[in-house]
C-alpha cells in the first residue's frame, strides 16, 4: 500500500495461502521452455503445470502466458476456471493491478457461485488496497478497496478471507479519515472555518471514522476553530467529549490549556484517569 499509512507494499499472508488453495498444480509432464509462447496444441496438463513452474520461478509474465494459453485451447474445462485464479495472482505479484482486478472480475462473471469465487472477491479488494495514495490526493482507490473489503466480510463470514478484510477495512477508514482531517486543516490554515468545522465534524460523526486514530485531533481542531470564531460554550462541548473519552491524550492537554486561556474550566484534568462503570457500582 503507498501512503503515508502504510510506508510500504506488502504481501499478505492470505493472498499466498489462498493461491494455493484455489488452484492446486496436478502432476503431470511440462512443457518445454521457449523464449515466446507460439500456438501449439498441448496436453492442458503440460500447459497449466508449465504455468505453475514459471509462478514458482517468479516468471509472472511467462506464467500469465501459460495459463491463457489453458483458457484459450481448453475454454470449457476446469483447467480453464482455474488458470484464471492463478493468472488473477501472476498479475498480482507482478504489480499488473488492474489486469488482476479485470482477471477477477472475469472469474466472478463466469463462475458466481463457485467456491474459489471467494479468493477472486477478495483479490479485487486487495488490489484496490494496495494502489492506496497518500491522504494529499484522490482516494478513488480507498473508496474502492473499501466497498471491496466490505463485500468480502458480508459474503464469508468466518473465512481467512473476512479476518484480513476486517483489518483492512480499520485501515481503510483511518486512511479516510485522514484525508477529511487534511481537508479540515486546509480550510482553517485558509481562514475558512466554517468549512473546516464540517470537515472535523464529518470525522465525528461517521461510526466508522470514530474508532480510528484521527477522533481526538478532530474534536481538538473543533475546540480550536470554535473558539476562533468566539463559540466557547461549542469549544466547551467538545472540549468536554474530548476529556471524557481520552484524558491522557496529547491534544486534550493542549484544548485544556487553550480551554484556560480563553477562560473555560474543565470538569476533566489532562491525564485523569475516569471511574469505570464497576467501580460506580462497587465504591473502592
Amino acid at each position: 500500500m503507498r501512503s503515508s499509512l502504510l510506508a510500504s507494499k506488502f504481501r499478505s499472508g492470505v493472498v499466498l495461502m489462498a493461491a494455493a488453495l484455489a488452484a492446486m498444480t496436478i502432476s503431470g509432464c511440462a512443457g518445454r521452455e521457449r523464449p515466446r509462447l507460439a500456438y501449439e496444441e498441448r496436453p492442458v496438463e503440460a500447459l497449466y503445470n508449465t504455468g505453475y513452474e514459471r509462478l514458482q520461478q517468479h516468471r509472472w509474465s511467462d506464467a500469465v502466458d501459460y495459463f491463457q494459453e489453458v483458457e484459450r485451447q481448453h475454454p470449457y474445462s476446469d483447467w480453464a476456471r482455474r488458470s484464471i485464479l492463478m493468472q488473477v495472482y501472476a498479475y498480482y505479484q507482478n504489480n499488473n493491478y488492474a489486469e488482476a482486478i479485470a482477471a477477477a472480475d472475469r472469474f466472478i462473471q463466469l463462475f458466481p457461485g463457485n467456491p474459489s469465487a471467494a479468493y477472486a472477491f477478495y483479490m479485487r479488494a486487495v488490489c484496490n488496497f494496495e494502489q492506496i495514495t497518500d491522504v494529499g490526493r484522490d482516494q478513488g482507490y480507498a473508496n474502492a478497496a473499501l466497498t471491496g473489503l466490505r463485500d468480502v466480510a458480508r459474503r464469508y463470514p468466518g473465512t481467512p478471507y473476512a479476518t484480513d478484510a476486517a483489518v483492512k477495512i480499520d485501515m481503510v477508514n483511518d486512511q479516510l479519515a485522514g484525508k477529511e482531517m487534511n481537508i479540515g486543516r486546509y480550510y482553517q490554515r485558509a481562514n475558512q472555518p466554517l468549512a473546516a468545522i464540517n470537515r472535523y465534524k464529518a470525522v465525528i460523526a461517521n461510526p466508522d471514522f470514530q474508532r480510528t486514530s484521527h477522533t481526538p485531533e478532530a474534536l481538538y481542531r473543533l475546540v480550536e476553530v470554535n473558539l476562533q470564531l468566539g463559540l466557547k460554550e461549542e469549544a466547551t462541548r467538545n472540549g468536554a467529549v474530548l476529556g471524557y473519552n481520552y484524558p491522557g491524550s496529547p491534544w486534550y492537554a493542549e484544548a485544556y490549556a487553550l480551554l484556560t486561556e480563553n477562560g473555560q474550566r474543565p470538569e476533566t484534568a489532562p491525564g485523569a484517569k475516569r471511574e469505570s462503570w464497576l467501580q460506580r457500582i462497587i465504591p473502592g
